[in-house]
C-alpha cells in the first residue's frame, strides 16, 4: 500500500511539473519564429555595446538611454564588466551621436546597474531624471537633476522601501514622486523562475511619494513597461508574461482602477508615449525563451509595435519593426520623436531610424 502511495504521489508531482513546464513554454512563446519586417533609414548607434534598456525622450528631442543592465537570469558572460551608464542623444540635429553622460561626485558610479527610467520636467523647466537601479543586486530608484549646459546628472537622492521588491520600469508623475513596477516579488533568479513556474501573480505597481508610499495595482504574472497618457488621467502598464497592457485611470489619491486590458501576441515589454498623438509604442520579445536562453548562434530578436487609439473599443495595433536577431536582439523600448525612432534593447545594441 505504500509503494502505490508513493507511486501516486510521484506520478502526480510529474504530471504537475509537466504541465507547468508546457505552460512556462508556452507562456515565453518559446516556438515563435519572426518574419523580419525592417524599416529604410535604420542605423546602429555608435558607442552603445551594452543595451539600451530604457529610453526617454524629453519634448524637446533630447532622448535619455540607460544602458549596462546586468539582471538576473541572463546571460552576462559576453558583456563587459563596467558600470552601466546613460546616454544622451540630441535628436534635432542631424546625424545624432550618443553622448555618456557625467555623473555627479558623491554617487556611486562603480555600482551603477540602471533598468527603467523616466523625465519629468518641473514648472521651472527644471530636468529630472528618475532610474531603476539595481546595485549590489538591490533595488532602488535615483533622482537626478540634469544640467544640459554641462552633460552631465547631480544626484538628488537614492530611495529605497520594502515594497520595492524587483523594480523594473518608473514613471515619474512630479519632481520627487512617481509609479514603479515589480516585474517579480522575488530579485533573486531562482526565486522568479519558481513565480514564473507556478504561474503566481504576485508582481504590482507601487505609489511612491516623500509623504506616502503604497501598493496601487496588483495580481500582474509580470508587471513590467508603465507609462502615462499625455492628458495625466490613465496610466498604462505592459504584463510581458502575460501579453498585455492595461489601463488604469489615476485618481487624485494617486490609486489606480483598471479600465480595460489590451491582448497582444508578443511579450510587451517598456512602453512609451507619443506626447502629439497619444500613440503608445511598445518593445517587444516575440520569443522570451530565447532571450533568458541567449544563444549567439541564435539570438532572441525584435519586434515593435505601434497601438492607435487605446482607449477606443477597438484599438489599432501595428507592428511597425521586426527583425530576427540578425540586426537587434531583444528589443525592450521604441520610442518616437518627430518621425525618429529609437529602438532600445536588454544587453545588446540600439537602432535609430527616420520614418
Amino acid at each position: 500500500m505504500g509503494k502505490l502511495v508513493t507511486l501516486a504521489v510521484v506520478g502526480i508531482v510529474a504530471a504537475f511539473t509537466v504541465e507547468r513546464l508546457v505552460t512556462l513554454w508556452n507562456r515565453s512563446y518559446a516556438s515563435r519564429e519572426i518574419d523580419p519586417l525592417p524599416l529604410p533609414n535604420c542605423q546602429l548607434i555608435k558607442g552603445i555595446e551594452s543595451g539600451s534598456e530604457d529610453i526617454d525622450i524629453l519634448p524637446n528631442g533630447l532622448a535619455f538611454i540607460s544602458s549596462g543592465l546586468k539582471y538576473p537570469g541572463l546571460k552576462k558572460s559576453f558583456l563587459p564588466d563596467k558600470p552601466g551608464e546613460i546616454f544622451l542623444m540630441d535628436l534635432n540635429e542631424d546625424n545624432p551621436k550618443a553622448v555618456e553622460l557625467r555623473f555627479s561626485r558623491g554617487f556611486d558610479v562603480t555600482s551603477f546597474n540602471p533598468h527603467g527610467i523616466s523625465t519629468y520636467v518641473d514648472k521651472d523647466d527644471t530636468v529630472y531624471l528618475f532610474v531603476v537601479n539595481h546595485p549590489h543586486q538591490q533595488n532602488t530608484v535615483e533622482l537626478f537633476k540634469f544640467v544640459e549646459d554641462d552633460r552631465s546628472l547631480v544626484h538628488l537622492k537614492t530611495v529605497r522601501h520594502d515594497l520595492l521588491t524587483s523594480a523594473n520600469d518608473v514613471i515619474a508623475v512630479g519632481p520627487d514622486s512617481f509609479y514603479v513596477t515589480n516585474d517579480h516579488y522575488f530579485f533573486d533568479f531562482i526565486f522568479m523562475f519558481l513565480e514564473m513556474f507556478l504561474g503566481l501573480t504576485w508582481s504590482n505597481v507601487v505609489y511612491y511619494s516623500p509623504k506616502e508610499v503604497k501598493e496601487v495595482a496588483a495580481g500582474f504574472y509580470s508587471a513590467n513597461g508603465i507609462n502615462i497618457s499625455p492628458d495625466r488621467k490613465y496610466i498604462y502598464i505592459a504584463d510581458v508574461g502575460d501579453h498585455n497592457i492595461h489601463v488604469m485611470e489615476k485618481h487624485a489619491n494617486w490609486s489606480l482602477t483598471h479600465v480595460k486590458t489590451l491582448q497582444l501576441d508578443t511579450l510587451a515589454d517598456n512602453l512609451s508615449v507619443d506626447p502629439s498623438t497619444g500613440d503608445v509604442w511598445a518593445g517587444c520579445h516575440p520569443n522570451g525563451f530565447k532571450l533568458f536562453h541567449y544563444d549567439l548562434e541564435n539570438p532572441p530578436g525584435s519586434e515593435v509595435l505601434r497601438i492607435r487609439n487605446i482607449l477606443s473599443e477597438e484599438p489599432e495595433v501595428t507592428r511597425i519593426y521586426a527583425d530576427d536577431g540578425s540586426v537587434l536582439q531583444g528589443s525592450t523600448v521604441a520610442s518616437i520623436y518627430k518621425g525618429k525612432l529609437l529602438i532600445g534593447t536588454v544587453i545588446h545594441r540600439a537602432l535609430y531610424c527616420e520614418l
